[in-house]
């Protein structure tokens, strides 16, 4: 999958192409639905499929000071797409001069005269342009007027729950990341640098990898079954962990860490970039009266962790398993 940062200047063989467009936030199964549509029409064409999606994300960029509520970087976004079979992904520098652009700047300066899309394809609910002044049916007129073809998607869900960002935060929020997972298509997952902590882990038996979570959405504080994904080259090598996410009120912190102990494991992870896929929820973060009372709780952890994920061995969610580079 090729990787573009700029809608001006592309590669020819990146133009001409069918383009999905969205924030695309978590890759989740409403996401799928649109790009399925996208590379359908890319195969009817004989044409590249692409994704344009924005870095940073808009709602990132018009109230920077909100709390974090991003489920994915672009990093795991871009291995997710690549998964997919995306042949391009467009990630757009969203700027100041770019939210200031009318629905047909947009149009005519990144759609037509920068990728040359023969087809777009969006959301129900897609909108765009400055002050969101472009919807479905000013993309459909101005389609037109420029000569390319547009597919608006239906909402996709199962029964009465539509797959949305939105749905998946409050899974998320409250400490069931198994369903997060059935409206994503794939476990979800964060990703971040290993930094050098207490240590504490390491002299009762269960040392961990700790990573500071910033700009994701916070999960319910507590314990979880988790895979740990350690990249070797261009592949990811999925390893079975339990982890806490949380303040570890027994020593009486206030920051909110992750910390994921891998299960058979036991190389130097410092400074390594890990993906954490969490799988189920444990038990919420308590604080115990000493050492001794950790120590006991967190091998219960580890067993309960070990059930959990045998029994999602077989059920049908996937990984992107592929580390992309620009």
């Amino acid at each position: 999958m090729r990787i573009i940062r700029d809608y001006q200047n592309v590669p020819e063989e990146c133009q001409g192409l069918v383009l999905a467009i969205g924030n695309f936030d978590g890759v989740h199964r409403g996401h799928q639905t649109v790009i399925a549509h996208a590379q359908d029409a890319a195969d009817r064409l004989g044409v590249p499929s692409g994704v344009l999606t924005f870095e940073p994300h808009p709602r990132e960029f018009f109230a920077p000071d909100a709390p974090p509520f991003r489920l994915s970087t672009m990093e795991t976004k871009a291995a997710h797409l690549n998964w997919l079979g995306v042949d391009v992904m467009a990630a757009v520098n969203f700027n100041l001069a770019f939210s200031q652009k009318t629905a047909e700047e947009f149009v005519k300066d990144v759609l037509v005269d920068g990728f040359g899309a023969v087809h777009v394809v969006v959301g129900y609910d897609f909108i765009f342009g400055h002050k969101r002044q472009g919807t479905t049916v000013v993309l459909a007129e101005l389609a037109k007027k420029y000569g390319f073809d547009v597919t608006v998607v239906e909402p996709a869900g199962e029964e009465t729950v539509i797959f949305s960002s939105t749905a998946i935060r409050d899974c998320l929020k409250q400490g069931n990341p198994s369903q997060a997972a059935s409206l994503l298509g794939h476990w979800w997952e964060v990703e971040g640098d290993v930094i050098e902590g207490d240590k504490r882990g390491r002299t009762i038996g269960f040392p961990t990898a700790n990573i500071p979570l910033v700009g994701y959405h916070q999960p319910k504080l507590g314990v979880y079954a988790v895979r740990v994904g350690l990249h070797k080259g261009t592949h990811v090598d999925w390893i079975d962990g339990v982890a806490n996410f949380g303040k570890r009120p027994t020593f009486d912190k206030q920051d909110v860490l992750l910390e994921a102990h891998l299960l058979d494991f036991d190389d130097d992870l410092y400074g390594q970039t890990l993906r954490v896929a969490f799988v189920d929820f444990i038990r919420p973060e308590m604080k115990f009266g000493g050492i001794e009372q950790l120590e006991a709780q967190i091998a219960e952890d580890v067993k309960t962790a070990c059930t959990l994920l045998s029994d999602n061995n077989n059920r049908q969610v996937k990984y992107a398993d592929k580390k992309v580079h620009n």
